[in-house]
């Protein structure tokens, strides 16, 4: 920990930001490997529960589903399944909006690890500057001895300070962009697995609750199809007669 605190005082004021930036990074990468391990250890199972009940009963899928609600791919899949008799439009119009909103959330973060690694080389390098100045400022030619022990002294300090400016900042835009691209890699997987879940369900919502009850003349057929509701005779000429 000295060791630490002293890189912060021999790197100079700029070592205060990079600091900041540095801790805020990592927070962040906490909280969101926080979200992914909750989000990844328990979507599977709550796929293939929701998936199996919907070949039975809806209202029974929408049960599970709302039990995992705290989960991404639980609301994802309730959203729609909670609609009270919708059309397939109408399904398909839930799972989008709902995925719209999860995807949101999943890049939660992006934005401050994108800021972190364009900021932080460029603090790096102002520190960079900021060293070189002080190591100008201290050169004195032509002094005495010990003029110019103190002044070569000084010197060493100042490119000390623009080395150790010049790393953190590397560091910390380089841990910065490697935590955004396994977070933007496992949204990439998200987006895909979201949209071959959403696609399951869909497909299994229209052959079984649609075209198989509308095959089938079922009593909810003509709700779910509006074209198998039955339409009126037309009277005979015999009637009107």
């Amino acid at each position: 920990m000295s060791k630490i605190l002293d890189l912060v005082v021999e790197g100079g004021p700029v070592m205060v930001p990079l600091l900041g930036l540095s801790v805020v990074t990592i927070t962040c990468a906490l909280e969101r490997a926080w979200f992914w391990i909750r989000l990844l250890s328990h979507e599977k199972q709550i796929v293939h529960d929701v998936l199996q009940a919907a070949h039975r009963d809806l209202d029974e899928a929408a049960t599970i589903a709302g039990y995992a609600k705290a989960s991404p791919i639980g609301r994802f899949l309730q959203a729609p399944l909670r609609l009270s008799q919708p059309t397939p439009e109408t399904f398909h119009l839930a799972l989008e909006a709902s995925a719209d909103k999860e995807f949101v959330k999943m890049r939660k973060g992006d934005k401050l690890f994108e800021t972190v690694v364009a900021l932080a080389p460029l603090l790096g390098l102002l520190g960079t500057v900021t060293g070189l100045i002080t190591t100008f400022g201290s050169l004195q030619i032509g002094g005495g001895g010990g003029a110019s022990s103190e002044s070569a002294s000084k010197a060493a300090a100042g490119i000390g300070e623009a080395l150790i400016a010049t790393a953190t900042g590397m560091i910390v835009a380089i841990v910065a962009l490697l935590f955004l691209r396994i977070f933007i890699s496992l949204q990439a997987q998200q987006i895909d697995y979201f949209t071959e879940v959403g696609n399951e369900l869909e497909l299994i919502y229209r052959q079984v609750w649609c075209e198989l009850k509308s095959f089938r003349g079922g009593p909810s057929s003509s709700v779910l199809n509006p074209s198998s509701a039955p339409r009126p005779e037309r009277p005979s000429l015999v009637d009107i007669h």
